[in-house]
């Protein structure tokens, strides 16, 4: 009777048990699931990011790890392969690395605009000025200025405006360098009472911490264009190929694109980013 009872409980365990599928809704098991994403701070923070990537991460299962750093660092970055996937704003320095076919995939993903925020007091009377002369103004006054000053998309364009301008900058003590991201230098501008230039998005994200006002908006030459691209994995094939490439693709895939829309419009009653998948700017 116990050697009954003993085959019959083994009998038990030996029922093969069926094949547990993994829900259709769970994203696919990408064979490098670690994504290196370099981009810009103004993606950060104005909080796009925080919605997009983890949209992503579940569609594909990829790992994305953010660094936000001046769109000339992260450029850098592609350039030595120590990133697979770049978001950016520069388009001439863009082009260098589409050229030597250090990157590909190039994709316009979206566009805002720079703007000059100062005190409400404008010290320097630029209010309704040009970019241009704005700057002149600001030069002339000799009024605090706070630039970036650490090759960013926004400083590369802050520096185009200052040579339009006619401006030298050698010597000039009102003109103060962060070293820092967006965020920081809107901080450090508004702390000081000072001048600076930025992306829309970042400073509406931030505004409620700042003491700064717009005071020169509206310059077509001002218009601040994102396009998403990865590292060429023939010339650095560690990078991670297939995930910068599903990156790429999310990023001007049409749910994507509605997303970037929509972005900004419950908090702040406007869009902090237009999605121009598809366009020609």
């Amino acid at each position: 009777m116990l050697r009954f009872l003993l085959v019959l409980l083994t009998g038990v365990f030996l029922i093969p048990v069926p094949c547990m599928h993994a829900n259709a809704a769970d994203p696919p098991t990408p064979k490098v699931k670690d994504l290196i994403l370099a981009t810009t701070t103004s993606t950060v923070d104005s909080g796009l990011l925080d919605v997009l990537i983890p949209v992503f991460e579940k569609k594909t299962g990829h790992r994305v790890k953010t660094i936000a750093v001046g769109t000339g660092q992260a450029l850098a970055m592609g350039e030595k392969g120590e990133a697979d996937v770049l978001l950016t704003h520069a388009p001439e320095a863009e082009k260098k690395l589409v050229d030597s076919g250090t990157v590909l995939n190039y994709l316009l993903v979206m566009h805002n605009d720079f703007i000059v925020v100062g005190p409400p007091e404008d010290t320097a009377k630029i209010k309704g000025k040009s970019s241009v002369d704005a700057f002149k103004a600001i030069s002339q006054a000799q009024a605090v200025f706070i630039s970036r000053g650490d090759d960013s998309g926004t400083h590369k364009r802050e520096l185009s405006v200052w040579k339009k301008a006619e401006v030298s900058l050698t010597g000039a003590k009102w003109y103060q360098q962060s070293g820092q991201g967006m965020g920081a230098t809107l901080l450090m501008a508004s702390e000081k009472q000072g001048y600076t230039l930025t992306d829309r998005a970042t400073y509406l994200s931030q505004k409620k911490n700042l003491k700064l006002d717009i005071l020169s908006e509206g310059d077509k030459a001002l218009l601040n264009i994102y396009h998403v691209m990865q590292v060429n994995p023939e010339k650095f094939p560690k990078v991670n190929g297939e995930g910068a490439k599903a990156f790429a693709e999310f990023m001007v895939a049409p749910e994507t694109q509605k997303m970037i829309g929509e972005f900004g419009k419950d908090k702040f009653g406007q869009s902090l980013f237009f999605p121009d998948a598809g366009k020609t700017l």
